[in-house]
């Protein structure tokens, strides 16, 4: 397995309809196949392809009694590879 190198992260809280503002604004930008990301003085530039791999998963953890559960959308993509799924919401 390759060794994994994080570029960029960030964890904020967030109130529902700022996170929606900004999910919008992320997917106008991979419609152009570049995000900028920026935080401080740190940007980073993401090139996209047109083909991806869209991971989704929700998952929900015991916490001390309290459970907690999570929304995980990923989109992932190997340098050079074409390769791609459908995706449809319900």
């Amino acid at each position: 397995m390759g060794k994994e190198i994080v570029l960029f992260k960030s964890e904020e809280r967030k109130d529902l309809a700022s996170v929606v503002a900004f999910l919008h604004q992320l997917a106008d930008k991979l419609a152009e196949n570049q995000v900028i990301f920026r935080q401080g003085a740190e940007e980073i530039v993401v090139n996209i392809p047109n083909s991806v791999v869209l991971e989704l998963k929700v998952e929900e953890e015991d916490k001390k009694g309290k459970i907690k559960q999570t929304l995980e959308v990923e989109i992932e993509w190997l340098e050079g590879d074409e390769s791609g799924g459908a995706v449809t919401l319900g």
